[in-house]
């Protein structure tokens, strides 16, 4: 039993199996509460508490997960250049709706644990709470920030944009769509962009835009910060 827990492969195939669970529970219940990451973050824990594996044993293959977090970051040039007929044609909007998002974002975060007294650490661990995953996690760990607590803020951003979005639209009477997609892509990145595409297709299109735009300036932003 040593042996198998203590191999890379036996946390690699806990994530992926524990992922692909989450994957199956969010198809069928389609609900933001049934995202896959927060399943597989359960699970993996569950596992690892019940059978008592040391977490250095599943962290063997989870660091080797890790290295496709650079790849994942780049690929979201992919996803900027399939949309680059939007860029162009409202650059101006996204532009400056990408920077006040992510200036807001990053804003009232920092002054939020300015106000509680939150250390160097936390802070920065929290700061890009509003940027997809590989992104925030980069920016935290360069930073000096923890990475789990990078990865629990995104996911219940992500979350609460997802559950938000479509009631604040219809409070704040949003009628157009890049504007609704601008604000849910900036907001609350891949979470909020998948209902986003249940709003219409060009919301989850300029909700995809923003996630890599939102990403590159929050950057920009923290070097700034910190």
């Amino acid at each position: 039993m040593n042996e198998i827990v203590s191999s890379p492969y036996f946390g690699i195939s806990l994530s992926i199996l524990t992922f692909a669970a989450g994957v199956k529970l969010e198809q069928k219940f389609r609900t933001p509460l049934c995202n896959p990451l927060i399943i597989a973050v359960v699970l993996t824990a569950g596992v690892l508490l019940v059978f008592k594996i040391p977490y250095d044993a599943y962290n063997a293959g989870g660091e080797v997960i890790n290295l496709f977090l650079g790849p994942a970051t780049a690929c979201l040039a992919v996803a900027v250049y399939t949309k680059i007929k939007i860029l162009k044609q409202y650059w101006l909007p996204v532009l400056a709706g990408c920077t006040a998002g992510s200036a807001a974002s990053v804003a009232s975060v920092y002054g939020m644990c300015r106000l509680f007294g939150l250390d160097r650490e936390l802070t920065v661990s929290l700061l890009p709470k509003s940027v997809t995953t590989p992104i925030a996690v980069s920016i935290a760990e360069q930073a000096g920030g923890a990475a789990p607590v990078t990865v629990a803020a995104v996911i219940f951003t992500g979350i609460l944009g997802g559950i938000l979005a479509p009631f604040l639209i219809r409070i704040f009477r949003v009628s157009d769509p890049v504007a609704a997609g601008l604000a849910i892509g900036a907001s609350s990145h891949a979470v909020g962009t998948s209902k986003a595409i249940e709003l219409g297709e060009i919301e989850g299109a300029v909700s995809g835009l923003a996630i890599g735009v939102c990403g590159l300036i929050t950057v920009i932003f923290s070097l700034l910060i910190l």
